[in-house]
């Protein structure tokens, strides 16, 4: 029970470290990290928002970790994150020297029944997430859709990657709950060129666009109000969108609510980073603490902001943890509805 607390209550660690016992605790962290390197796994490839809030992270983390260890970033890409998943549960070292940041769709893979992934979710230490992110489906201002009620009306044509992306996933989660259409064009490489169709007029926008991305990537577009928001999802509705509604809100059955809650789950995780099964109790509280301490390090934060990320709505790992448990307690009608939709992607195979 000792145990369970410590690693459960990232205060109660804050608060301990005043201690004798805990400082001592503290000391051998610094003999475990001090002069060591953490191998830091980036499960995308170089140069996208994954592979940008992990480096961002990394260059602050190690003054926070007793010792203070140099982070390496390390990038594995392949099969959607997956293959960084099962190299984290089958071959990283538990000896809290290998961490990573996974793409949030990646825990819920098991629960979704893809048989190429290996691990148990629930078994992973989960340590923090430096963002949240909330999903929109955008619609170009030409577009006579301003509402979800709008869109039963009208079919918009929206751009994605391929059956089985994450634009796609959410595109037809949509339909689902919702019961609006949605025509598909996919063969974009990802949602920059999917965003650019939508300005020459190829598709009417774009199912999943995160309001983190988009204020980056497309700031006039907001500014010149040249796309609408008929809504947006995740398990909170984000601050700047007051005026657009919040899926969760306006959804009437109780099983679609359902469906849409374990749908969303993924982006609260925002950009999850987590420890390998097996790492002792001790240092992952350490590591999870010492996150939370980095996400309130000013250098770190104006880092963020001169990089333009968004790092002001972080989540703890216990938080995390508490999500994933949620999740995978599913009723499973709702979870058979969820692989099917998954499946149709191919999602599965």
């Amino acid at each position: 029970m000792r145990a369970f607390h410590w690693l459960a209550g990232g205060l109660l660690i804050a608060a301990a470290f005043a201690t004798g016992t805990v400082a001592a605790h503290a000391e051998d962290m610094t003999d475990a990290y001090k002069g060591k390197q953490i191998k830091f796994i980036i499960s995308s490839a170089v140069g996208g928002g994954y592979d940008a809030y992990s480096r961002t992270v990394a260059r602050y983390w190690t003054k926070h970790i007793p010792g203070q260890p140099a982070i390496i970033p390390q990038n594995m890409p392949g099969a959607g994150g997956v293959k960084a998943g099962n190299y984290l549960w089958e071959a990283a070292s538990k000896d809290g020297l290998t961490v990573g940041n996974l793409q949030n769709t990646v825990p819920f893979e098991p629960l979704l029944g893809n048989k190429l992934a290996l691990f148990d979710t629930n078994k992973f230490n989960w340590l923090g997430s430096p963002s949240k992110e909330v999903a929109l489906l955008t619609v170009w201002h030409t577009v006579p859709v301003n509402t979800i009620e709008d869109a039963k009306k009208h079919e918009l044509i929206m751009g994605a990657s391929g059956v089985n992306s994450t634009p796609a996933f959410y595109a037809r989660i949509l339909q689902a709950v919702f019961d609006i259409k949605i025509k598909l064009i996919v063969g974009y490489p990802g949602q920059t060129e999917a965003l650019l169709g939508t300005e020459k007029g190829e598709n009417e926008g774009y199912p999943s666009a995160f309001w983190s991305s988009l204020k980056v990537v497309k700031p006039d577009w907001i500014r010149d109000k040249l796309i609408k928001f008929p809504v947006q999802y995740a398990l909170e509705p984000h601050p700047d969108l007051k005026d657009v509604p919040f899926a969760l809100d306006i959804i009437k059955k109780a099983d679609d609510k359902q469906l849409m809650e374990v749908a969303s789950a993924q982006l609260t995780l925002g950009r999850p980073i987590l420890a390998p099964p097996g790492v002792a109790t001790d240092r992952v509280a350490m590591l999870r603490q010492s996150l939370v301490e980095t996400f309130k390090d000013p250098e770190y934060l104006a880092d963020c902001e001169k990089q333009r990320l968004e790092c002001d709505a972080p989540v703890t790992g216990t938080q995390m943890q508490d999500i994933l448990k949620k999740a995978y307690a599913t009723p499973e009608p709702v979870l058979v509805r969820l692989r099917k939709i998954y499946d149709e992607g191919g999602g599965s195979n």
